[in-house]
Parts: C-alpha cells; sequence; structure tokens
C-alpha cells in the first residue's frame, strides 16, 4: 500500500510546539531535552554546527537506557541456546515461505536458526518423508522486543520477490504499541519526518526538510511516515481490525521542530494501531515518542522502565499484520499474528 507524496496544502500543516499543546505560553512546560537541543554546549552539537549538518529534533538516548538495554541483550543471548520454535508458532506455512509469531525478547536470527528443526520434525512426523533444509531468508526484521509476524522464506527467489514487494511499498504493514502519556487528542493521526542515525550512533527523528542532507559518517536523512489510530485510552474503546483502519488525510503532521511535551500532565495508558509507510529502524518507537506517547518499557525512546509497580522487561510493540500479494501465486494473503496479552490487558478497563 503506498500513500500519495503529494497533498493540497490544505491537508498538510507544518508541526509547531503549538500542535500538540494548548496551553499559554507563559505556563511552564519542557521539551522532550529539557533544553533546546541546539544551544546545549555538546561536543555533538558543536561539531553540527561547525560542518552544517542537520540537528536531531528528538533528544538523545536517556543515560538509564544504556545498563538496562545491555541486560536485555544478555538475557536474549542466554535465551538463543534454548529456544525452539513449537508449531503453535506457526501462523501460515506452504511450500515456499512460513509465517511465524515471533516472541518478545529474541533475536530474529535465533527464531531463523530455530527453522531448520521445526521443519524436519515435521518431516519426520510424516512416514516416509525425508527432510530437506531449504534455504531459509529472513523476508522482514523485528527488533529483539518486538513480538509479531514474521516472513521466512524457503528460497533464493522467493526471497528476491520478497525484497522487491518491501522496497517497492507493496507490504502493509500494522503494528499495536501500548503507550504512556497525555491521551491524544486526536482519533488518528499521520507523521511524516526525517530519520537518520546521530554522531554517536542513536536513531533520531529529523525535520522533513532536512531528508537527503548528509550526517555524521556518511549517511542522509531519510524520509519516514507513520499513521496511527488510537484503539483504548485506560481501558476504554472497541477493537477495530485491522482491515478497518483508515488514514485521515486532514491530519497529516509534516515535522519541522521539536515537539513540546507538558511534563506535568496526567499519564495515560493509550493504546494504538500503527501503519508505517516507510520501514525506517525503530520508526514505530520514534514517532511514538515525538508524539509525546512512548511505549511502555522502551527506555531507548523516553518509555517508562517502572509502571504502577511493574518492571518491564521490554516495549511492548506487537507486529500485528502483514499484508501482500503471495510471491509464487499472486493471490493476495493477510498473515495476522495472535494478540499478546499485554494488548487484551489494555482493552479491559
Amino acid at each position: 500500500m503506498s500513500f500519495p507524496l503529494i497533498l493540497q496544502p490544505a491537508n498538510v500543516f507544518f508541526f509547531t510546539p503549538k500542535t500538540l499543546t494548548s496551553f499559554p505560553k507563559a505556563l511552564s512546560s519542557i521539551t522532550m531535552s529539557d533544553q533546546p537541543e541546539s544551544t546545549k554546549p555538546t561536543s555533538q552539537n558543536a561539531l553540527q554546527a561547525t560542518q552544517n549538518y542537520p540537528v536531531p529534533l528528538s533528544p538523545p538516548l536517556p543515560p538509564i537506557s544504556k545498563n538496562i538495554e545491555l541486560a536485555r541483550a544478555m538475557s536474549a543471548s542466554s535465551k538463543s541456546s534454548l529456544f525452539s520454535l513449537s508449531r503453535d508458532d506457526v501462523v501460515y506455512e506452504d511450500q515456499w515461505l512460513i509465517v511465524v509469531n515471533k516472541p518478545q525478547g529474541i533475536y530474529c536470527e535465533t527464531v531463523l536458526e530455530s527453522v531448520p528443526k521445526l521443519l524436519f520434525d515435521s518431516a519426520e512426523s510424516v512416514a516416509g518423508t525425508e527432510a530437506i533444509v531449504p534455504e531459509l531468508h529472513l523476508a522482514n526484521r523485528l527488533d529483539r522486543d518486538t513480538s509479531g509476524v514474521m516472513i521466512i522464506t524457503k528460497s533464493h527467489k522467493v526471497a528476491a520477490k520478497l525484497v522487491k514487494a518491501f522496497t517497492d511499498h507493496k507490504v502493509s504493514k500494522t503494528y499495536i504499541a501500548r503507550c504512556i502519556g497525555s491521551a491524544p487528542k486526536w482519533e488518528r493521526i499521520t507523521v511524516r519526518s526525517g530519520h537518520g542515525r546521530s554522531k554517536f550512533g542513536a536513531w533520531r527523528v529529523y525535520a522533513a526538510s532536512d531528508v537527503g542532507r548528509a550526517l555524521p559518517g556518511g549517511s542522509v536523512v531519510r524520509d519516514m511516515e507513520t499513521s496511527f489510530e488510537v484503539i483504548s485510552i485506560n481501558g476504554h474503546g472497541s477493537f477495530k481490525e485491522p482491515s478497518e483502519f483508515r488514514k485521515d488525510e486532514d491530519n497529516i503532521v509534516v515535522v519541522e521542530e521539536k515537539s513540546v511535551i507538558d511534563g506535568d500532565a496526567k499519564k495515560d495508558e493509550i493504546l494504538v494501531r500503527a501503519r508505517p509507510r516507510s520501514g525506517r529502524t525503530h520508526q514505530i518507537r520514534l514517532h511514538c515518542q515525538y508524539l509525546g506517547i512512548s511505549i511502555r518499557g522502551d527506555v531507548k525512546y523516553e518509555g517508562v522502565y517502572e509502571w504502577k509497580g511493574t518492571t518491564y522487561e521490554g516495549h511492548e510493540l506487537h507486529a500485528e499484520s502483514l499484508s501482500l500479494e503471495h510471491p509464487i501465486t499472486g493471490i493476495p494473503v493477510l498473515f495476522r499474528a495472535p494478540l499478546p496479552s499485554w494488548a487484551s490487558q489494555a482493552l479491559q478497563p
């Protein structure tokens, strides 16, 4: 599914700090970084100013994230030798591909490495069937702590076809995220911004007008676009099918300024569905942070680590569905992974 890149001016507005807030200028408020980044006496900003690099609009990684992320990575590594897929994890399978529901806290590579055993065990269960391990490839990747739909192809040919489908934006993806922040005033919104890696390697949000500009290290700012819809707030709402998702053409945010978040505002639990048009690293997580509704447990992007007496061992983001034309038959297919328990709980008041 693709979205038009050119819209009438009446349908697009440029994002300024006033967009997310309605409080007077005199009222005390904070930005996501507490201080305009361009005024901070950091070596990163000094270098950017000297070499005319674009300045990121989202804050650097919080100090707390380093140790927590390290602990999570070590935990995932320790699980890798013990992990194995079961038939219950399989969403769909045919002679060309297998679709699985990846658990939270497991690396994609670990899932891929466990597929041969699953296929071998399945073949052994059929009398007289010889197990032949196919050429397995990951068609899509998920972050370590993101659960949900993963496609694994069984040949180079099918892998190449799916890579092209993803590159050409012919695969429609939906995600479910449980966020913490002030309840949004919008029901549906689309965010367009730049995306890039800052001087010290962190992925950041950049202005849409910075797309194409060079970054430290030789990379460039790339475009990213995500559409969101609210499913429930504090358990109040109703679940909608992914097919009912509709982009609001009248509520498109084109990012050009830092967002302003009222740090003293009441915090709510918000369940959202996200549909990314592009496929940038940490895209949904970055855009949730920018909107002031960071994903619960996502310490890298200002998500709460502890909430109501409970600590979270990973962020709560789930790859809900993938919709595409089958790479061999051409038949439209929709692959869906069951909702995780945290998503079901978020629908209960």
